[in-house]
């Protein structure tokens, strides 16, 4: 299938070019055992900081390449494609935790913290879900106890991707009442009173390790809080429009997978006489696919664009994953029905694409939380 050129720029195209053979070469070998062992390849994180995918967005003299959210999106669309697992955890390392730190962190804590998260030395996390806090976040209750020149943190937080395999965490935790009393810490895995708790058995997105984090005393020192003393909400929600974005290419690359499988299947398998794929109803089958991922594309990219040049807005950040998540678990589903019987077999990856999809619609604020905020933005309610 030859790509659709969306004019992206000679460097979003490099970006593409490095990440797919990457992807092709070292990602894509591994995706079914990934998926069938819950197994996480973490010998792939120093491959990927060779390649500087873990710091497109940091700046060259903190150790990036200083690039922006569209080469971002780029190279999260390209490892999706060979394992949206995988593409997940790299999201989760390289924007919702990298990319944080690259904005919120001071001189010191970046030159300590960035360095081995580059290179892929180390995995990065973030944390903002708690077992009663998901959809309404700020209902966190992780407690932060000032206590001379260190934090006490106690209690949880759930849903945490690549939680069992951090180094270094962004962690949100409440330091007072309200929106107002909540403050960002910096996390490591060798604090004392920090732990793994439940690991979670996941129906998709398998080999992304998710767990609980366990906080029981665990002393923090105060340098250790990235941006302002209870201002972490603001830290928090100015880093939900760049999630949304990169995230939205998981998306883009499970709906590519997707049509990697069918295209060739389709003038292949042959029923009452002819390739499947000469059939009309099958034809029109694929036109939506395609149509729906060029569609997700051209949104997620204008919105990816738009982050680079400082006027995105947190509607169109939500609407951009909105439709891509929409539109992959819907072409993730026709693949499997393209390939009939053996769509629904362990056998061909369609099944893989379709559990791994759904994940989006869920993860990084659901659909309905999604349209929730985009409606009322658009609104002004």
């Amino acid at each position: 299938m030859t790509d659709f050129d969306f004019a992206l720029g000679e460097t979003a195209d490099m970006i593409r070019d490095s990440s797919r053979r990457f992807a092709n070469d070292r990602i894509a070998p591994l995706a079914a055992r990934i998926d069938a062992d819950d197994w996480f390849p973490r010998a792939l994180w120093p491959e990927m900081g060779e390649l500087g995918l873990h710091g497109i967005t940091v700046e060259e003299a903190d150790g990036g390449l200083g690039l922006g959210y569209l080469e971002h999106v780029v190279a999260q669309e390209e490892v999706a494609r060979a394992s949206a697992s995988i593409g997940l955890s790299y999201g989760a390392h390289s924007n919702l935790c990298v990319n944080q730190i690259r904005r919120w962190g001071n001189a010191e804590q970046r030159a300590r913290y960035l360095p081995r998260l580059i290179s892929g030395e180390h995995v990065g996390s973030l944390a903002m879900s708690e077992a009663g806090a998901g959809s309404d976040v700020m209902a966190m209750k992780l407690r932060a106890d000032k206590k001379g020149d260190r934090y006490v943190l106690n209690g949880t937080k759930y849903w945490i991707t690549n939680a069992a395999e951090a180094d270094t965490l962004v962690v949100y935790a409440r330091t007072g009442d309200g929106t107002k009393g909540i403050t960002t810490f910096l996390i490591e895995k060798s604090m004392p009173g920090f732990s793994i708790g439940q690991k979670i058995d996941k129906v998709g997105m398998r080999g992304s390790p998710t767990a609980e984090l366990v906080f029981d005393d665990c002393e923090v020192p105060e340098e250790n809080i990235m941006g302002p003393l209870n201002g972490g909400a603001g830290v928090l929600m100015s880093g939900l429009d760049y999630e949304r974005t990169v995230l939205a290419g998981i998306q883009l690359g499970v709906m590519q997978a997707c049509l990697d499988v069918v295209l060739p299947y389709v003038r292949e398998r042959q029923q009452f006489g002819k390739p499947i794929g000469a059939f009309q109803l099958m034809q029109a089958k694929i036109a939506d696919m395609y149509v729906a991922l060029n569609s997700a594309r051209a949104y997620v990219y204008a919105v990816a664009k738009a982050c680079d040049a400082g006027r995105t807005t947190r509607y169109d950040a939500a609407g951009a994953i909105l439709l891509a998540s929409e539109n992959a678990v819907k072409v993730a589903l026709e693949a499997v029905q393209a390939l009939g019987g053996a769509g629904y077999t362990k056998d061909w990856p369609v099944e893989r694409f379709m559990r791994d999809a759904k994940l989006l619609d869920i993860g990084a604020g659901t659909n309905e939380i999604r349209r929730m905020l985009i409606g009322r933005e658009l609104v002004g309610a």
